[in-house]
């Protein structure tokens, strides 16, 4: 693994050059084409419909300006944005260690497996009414759901990764008779790692998803009780302005998670590229 990243890192200036410049193609290829579905979202609202329901593209992004500058959008924005981070990193921390353990414990897997497969299914949306009764419609509920859904993908993945671990390492560390501690802290959990970050990149996507459809649902707050507060009223415009919004964010969510994965695992990251 750690050659495979010292290969890419000492690559040719001309092999780099060659990289960089396909990865250039493929990018600009992918933004033109959302280019040219903005552009045709303008057209089509100004020449083509006159539906007050779908306004044009420049309407929305004015909307947009204009609700951020006026704290009404910027605060159901940042409210959703804490639940969905608190909850996914809730979810996260529970899958990871709840994965570790039945991968790890048969007695914990058999415990634990029928409880998982009979949970996992259920949409987090159904599981609404029944929490309400318990949870209230406040912070507490969101959070819940949040780490609800997150957590199955984290756990699944955690569980595969760790029985994916090369038995020769494990074989080695009990010849040398390392602990069972260090065993998990140095061998299982790094070999592991990838299969965590999938999981995590899977639910972060959730987190968002289950965030806004908890606040539709059950909301007095935040970007999903914005949205249906915008359809109510009839402000088309400030309705797909917190839609595009959503839409930036997910992008922007997943950018940064990869780049994250990239830093805490250059090799990984640089065998899949």
């Amino acid at each position: 693994m750690n050659t495979i990243a010292s290969l890419h890192a000492h690559a040719s200036p001309a092999a780099r050059l060659a990289r960089w410049l396909r990865a250039a193609a493929e990018r600009v290829g992918g933004v033109s084409l959302l280019v040219l579905l903005l552009v045709l979202w303008e057209i089509s609202a100004r020449y083509w419909t006159s539906s007050a329901n779908w306004p044009p593209l420049s309407a929305v992004l004015s909307a947009l300006v204009r609700g951020l500058a006026a704290d009404e959008l910027a605060q159901a924005y940042a409210s959703s944005m804490w639940r969905m981070l608190a909850g996914y990193l809730i979810g996260g921390i529970a899958g990871v260690l709840i994965g570790v353990a039945m991968a790890r414990s048969r007695l914990a897997y058999a415990a634990l497996e029928p409880s998982v497969e009979l949970l996992r299914p259920i949409p987090a949306p159904a599981i609404v009414p029944p929490l309400i009764l318990i949870l209230g419609i406040d912070d507490a509920l969101k959070i819940f759901l949040v780490a609800f859904a997150t957590a199955f993908p984290v756990l699944i993945n955690t569980m595969q990764g760790v029985r994916a671990v090369d038995p020769t390492l494990l074989a080695v560390a009990r010849t040398f008779r390392v602990g069972r501690r260090r065993t998990l802290q140095q061998i299982v959990l790094p070999a592991s790692l990838p299969y965590v970050f999938a999981g995590l990149r899977v639910s972060l996507a959730l987190a968002l998803i289950v965030t806004i459809v908890a606040e539709m649902i059950a909301g007095s707050a935040g970007i999903g009780y914005y949205l249906i507060s915008m359809q109510y009223a009839m402000r088309a415009a400030d309705m797909y302005a917190g839609v595009l919004l959503i839409a930036v964010t997910g992008y922007l969510l997943n950018t940064i998670f990869i780049a994250i994965e990239r830093r805490v695992l250059p090799w990984y990251s640089a065998d899949s590229t």
